[in-house]
């Protein structure tokens, strides 16, 4: 299989619906991004990194941290970890104070705003400081330089990051937080701020295509937590709408607010897409397109 090609025809076929939806305005660092960008990687267990369109344009990764955050955080804690968060899918916008209140703090998942706030804080008490250790993993997997915080966009999420808060304090008030509510949410906004290309994602997911082997062969954790962090991406990565994207993509996936969009082929590789412009969900229209192009054309499925 040509896979060059292949990306090259999947980023032609989804010219169609590039601007479809709306950017994340929300954030004011983000409502100025071009709606039609369009970029599309490929990292393969061979070495292969493969792309077209704008798959070398940093960008802001947002909640697609939350995946590598949850991995460093299970590598030290294991099974510990979900004492305080949740597996379970939400049904419900990433940011709801409705359903923390109703469940007496508990998130849901470990990738809606509430569930990632907790794991932040254990990684802060494992780690001291949460989004350097972040930076650094992602350094390490995807290449010197590839990650760093974009400190404008932080600034922009700290300043309008009220739900946020909201959520912080009500999470320390059913003591589902041990760290200071403003040191959890400054790493918190650091994280989501983390500029990333295309490819460079995909380099540093590759680690859970192979079972939980870094880029330099040492071991991140068991095969057994590989499946689970690839399990919950496939129940909750694309918030309440990760049914229709199971039924669509049929991958582990983790999107985020910037228009990311990534993308785990166990034991194949890891794809990631960028497009700015999002649907009511909060998910990149155009990379959800690309990615259903690809596993219909490859048959590279987990189904």
């Amino acid at each position: 299989m040509d896979l060059q090609s292949l990306l090259t025809d999947i980023a032609r076929e989804t010219a169609p619906v590039l601007g479809e939806g709306k950017v994340a305005d929300y954030i004011p660092a983000l409502a100025s991004v071009d709606p039609r960008r369009f970029g599309l990687a490929l990292a393969t267990m061979d070495g292969q990194v493969l792309g077209t369109g704008d798959w070398q344009t940093p960008f802001s990764i947002q909640s697609i941290s939350k995946v590598f955050t949850l991995a460093l955080v299970l590598a030290r804690d294991g099974e510990a970890l979900w004492d305080r968060v949740g597996r379970e899918p939400s049904g419900n916008p990433f940011n709801s104070l409705v359903q923390l209140e109703y469940e007496k703090g508990l998130p849901r998942n470990p990738f809606i705003n509430a569930g990632a706030l907790v794991v932040t804080d254990r990684l802060i008490s494992l780690r001291g400081n949460a989004s350097t250790e972040l930076v650094s993993f992602l350094n390490a997997e995807a290449g010197a330089g590839a990650a760093h915080v974009d400190e404008a966009v932080a600034a922009s999420e700290a300043e309008k990051g009220h739900r946020n808060a909201a959520l912080a304090h009500f999470l320390a008030s059913h003591n589902r937080l041990v760290n200071p509510v403003d040191t959890v949410l400054q790493a918190y906004f650091d994280q989501c701020s983390i500029a990333m290309t295309c490819e460079g994602l995909a380099q540093a997911a590759l680690f859970l295509a192979n079972h939980g082997l870094r880029a330099d062969g040492t071991r991140l954790f068991s095969r057994s937590e590989a499946k689970r962090v690839n399990s919950v991406m496939l129940t909750c990565g694309t918030y309440d709408a990760a049914g229709d994207f199971a039924y669509r993509v049929g991958l582990p996936g983790k999107s985020g607010v910037g228009g990311g969009l990534l993308a785990i082929l166990p034991e194949r590789g890891v794809l990631c897409a960028w497009g700015p412009a999002l649907d009511s969900h909060g998910n990149s229209v155009a990379g959800v397109e690309a990615l259903d192009r690809f596993t219909t054309k490859t048959g590279w499925s987990v189904f």
